[in-house]
């Protein structure tokens, strides 16, 4: 099958500004038997002979593992397969540089659990922690902002972080109230 020239333009656009990477990470895994520019040219040749890309979302990850797949058809295929070519079978995690679908969504779980977090904490508390650990303003401008020196807002980012951090060392998902009072009565 001759690919097309829209494929060709496809490939060019979207899949060969990636292959110094893909080559690179293909001979950190050399395979006996097994040539790097021989595994180039067969992705290529599978990409260019694919009856649609519209599927594709993420061409460079698909490039790799395409590429793994042709590296595993090989090793399955030779008579004697090197004890350490199987350690290279895990090649998936480190060819793709995007999370899989797993690591997205405990991400996206793991980012809700800590906003939850931040929002139980006591109003100052949170709003100077926001100010400075998510909006990136010095300790200075938050102290200005909130009309509090600078070691008050230390204070309460020092409790924001130990807060949290039991929260997630425990396992818990509610703010203990008691480790976050001030303990000269402010808040």
């Amino acid at each position: 099958m001759i690919p097309s020239r829209d494929r060709t333009h496809w490939i060019a656009r979207h899949v060969l500004p990636h292959e110094p990477a893909l080559r690179a990470w293909l001979r950190r895994r050399a395979v006996v038997g097994l040539e790097t520019d021989d595994v180039v040219q067969e992705t290529y040749a599978v990409l260019a002979g694919l009856a649609a890309v519209e599927h594709i979302e993420s061409p460079r990850a698909y490039a790799f593992q395409t590429a793994q797949s042709i590296i595993l058809r090989h090793l399955r295929r030779a008579r004697i397969v090197r004890m350490d070519a199987m350690d290279d079978v895990d090649l998936q995690a480190n060819a793709i540089d995007e999370p899989s679908p797993e690591q997205q969504v405990s991400a996206r779980q793991d980012l809700r659990r800590v906003a939850d977090l931040i929002s139980q904490l006591p109003a100052k508390c949170r709003e100077a922690f926001t100010l400075r650990k998510i909006e990136g303003l010095s300790q200075r401008d938050v102290a200005q902002r909130m009309g509090i020196s600078e070691s008050t807002v230390e204070k309460h980012i020092g409790r924001a972080l130990h807060t949290l951090m039991d929260a997630f060392r425990y396992g818990g998902t509610a703010v203990a109230e008691a480790s976050l009072e001030n303990r000269d009565g402010k808040s």
